[in-house]
């Protein structure tokens, strides 16, 4: 079989056309363990190619999945697209540009706040190929001593308020008496700001006894802290 100038030329060109191919074929790797942060901190997503080829002419997009519109970040044709990227991630939000070109993509994400938990997404697309990887974050933020009012007397005893605010995730607020038994109390009122951060309070309405001690605790199983503040109630 004979092989013409025209066979050699298009068997270059799809010798040329695998190699690229297979050059582009990469995988995008991150750490398995969700990542801690504390409110208020700087914290860095890693994110990867492997082999670490440049992803300096790829298009980086990082998402937060857990939001109707999910974009944090997008670098794209050497530069960083801010149509459609979440409100509050502006500013906040970076690459490592200068090492873009050995396939780091981590993104680093200043002033974490209650709305940055969720689950994120690094994803990747070269001309012919794209991958993507996912990883968890979780925000810990401990909130304000408790704040313990004293709103006089009410029908069944003497009115008292408690008040805590600025906790991640959202808290849960008990009243004790003094020997730590748990108190009968109205239902909590909860708020949630911009920043994802929560304000607790409850009313409890408490009964003159031996020691007039009373607590107010903040707790938070998932983070392991708790704030609490005891009061004393004058006698009649």
């Amino acid at each position: 079989m004979e092989t013409g100038p025209d066979s050699l030329f298009v068997t270059l060109l799809l010798l040329l056309h695998s190699s690229h191919s297979e050059s582009e074929r990469f995988k995008v790797l991150g750490p398995t363990d969700p990542i801690l942060a504390v409110a208020g901190d700087d914290i860095i997503l890693p994110c990867y190619i492997k082999p670490n080829i440049s992803a300096e002419e790829m298009t980086v997009d990082w998402l937060n999945l857990d939001f109707k519109d999910e974009r944090v970040y997008r670098y794209q044709n050497h530069r960083i697209i801010q149509e459609d990227q979440i409100p509050s991630y502006r500013e906040r939000t970076s690459l490592f540009k200068e090492d873009l070109w050995r396939g780091n993509a981590s993104l680093k994400l200043t002033r974490v706040q209650g709305t940055d938990e969720g689950t994120y997404k690094c994803f990747i697309k070269a001309l012919s190929w794209y991958d993507d990887f996912t990883i968890q974050v979780r925000v810990k933020a401990i909130g304000s001593k408790p704040v313990v009012s004293i709103e006089g007397h009410r029908e069944g005893g003497m009115g008292l308020l408690c008040e805590s605010e600025g906790w991640h995730p959202e808290p849960e607020l008990v009243w004790l008496d003094s020997k730590g038994v748990h108190l009968s109390a109205g239902p909590p009122e909860t708020h949630r700001d911009f920043k994802g951060f929560y304000t607790v309070k409850q009313h409890v309405i408490v009964q003159e006894t031996d020691a007039n001690h009373f607590t107010c605790r903040v707790q938070q199983s998932r983070i392991n802290e708790k704030k609490e503040t005891m009061v004393h109630v004058p006698s009649e």
